[in-house]
């Protein structure tokens, strides 16, 4: 977990069903399409989207949220931001960050 978020996400209400439809979605895919989700055309997004339980606007949802974030976590890492994060382990009073 990130630090910080915790906190932030303890007084979230959610709904435990906004998750099974997601993991449906996921679990009607297959490990191809897991791995490369950029080869899913209509055809495949209909057939999740039955497989799932769900509809084909639910299953556009989730990919488009996954691309969202595969860009804003690549511009982390590439950017500034990453760098910073890179020195973060040197800064007095910092706790030691492990490496990967």
């Amino acid at each position: 977990m990130i630090p910080g978020v915790g906190k932030a996400i303890k007084d979230i209400d959610m709904d435990d069903d906004a998750f099974k439809s997601i993991e449906a979605i996921i679990q009607s895919m297959t490990p191809k399409e897991r791995e490369k989700p950029e080869i899913l055309n209509t055809s495949r997004r209909n057939r999740i989207a039955k497989g799932s339980g769900t509809n084909i606007q639910e299953v556009n949802r989730l990919i488009k949220q996954f691309d969202q974030m595969r860009k804003m976590m690549k511009m982390m890492t590439g950017s500034k931001m990453g760098q910073m994060m890179g020195k973060m382990p040197n800064l007095p009073g910092m706790p030691k960050m492990p490496k990967f």
